[in-house]
Formats: C-alpha cells, sequence, structure tokens
C-alpha cells in the first residue's frame, strides 16, 4: 500500500498498473495498448492535480496466504484545498506479488 501511495505522488502509473491485479474489478487496462495508455494517462492527470501530504494505515488483515486488507487514510489536497480519502483496499498475492484488487471507500 505504501509503495502504491507513492507511486501515486511520483505519478509512477506503470506502477500502479503493474500492482494492479488484471483479474480483479479495479483493472482498467483491458488487453490492447491503447487501454493501457488511457489508463496511464487518468493516473497521471489525477496525480498530477493532487498534493498527497500523508498516508495511515489504519489496520491490516489477512484472509489466508494470498489475500488481504489495507484500511488506510490518505491525507491529500487539491488546488490548494485540503481533504482525504479512507479506503479498505483489497490485495490478492499473485506472481511473486502482492496486487490491488479493489477498494471500498469509507468515511
Amino acid at each position: 500500500m505504501r509503495s502504491r501511495y507513492a507511486a501515486y505522488a511520483l505519478a509512477l502509473a506503470d506502477y500502479i498498473i503493474d500492482t494492479t491485479d488484471p483479474d480483479g474489478p479495479a483493472w482498467e487496462g483491458g488487453g490492447d495498448d491503447t487501454s493501457r495508455a488511457r489508463w496511464r494517462a487518468s493516473i497521471q492527470r489525477f496525480s498530477e492535480g493532487m498534493t498527497f501530504r500523508a498516508l495511515r494505515i489504519v489496520a491490516t488483515t489477512m484472509e489466508g496466504p494470498a489475500a488481504g486488507t489495507v484500511h488506510f487514510r490518505a491525507e491529500l489536497a487539491q488546488n490548494g484545498r485540503p481533504g482525504a480519502m479512507e479506503e479498505l483496499s483489497r490485495f490478492v498475492h499473485r506472481g511473486g506479488n502482492w496486487r490491488y484488487t479493489a477498494g471500498e471507500q469509507r468515511r
């Protein structure tokens, strides 16, 4: 989770894509270069429009050896206006790496 937060802060779109589970609902890459390019551009626009101020891990769980959750709160600012997002993220362990599969917004 921390590495994905840092990747968003640095606009490292390929890292975000490469650490997303292609079998999960968050996958936007399709199966072609055009879909990946569109997704990459969307991530970069989001990242470049935000100031990433802080990340706090609220809780983590393991759901067996190959799945788990991370509940986090991110402090952000857009156009100088502070804000925050809180999410319960789901991860799966595939191909030797943890991959983001989906997230549920928390308030």
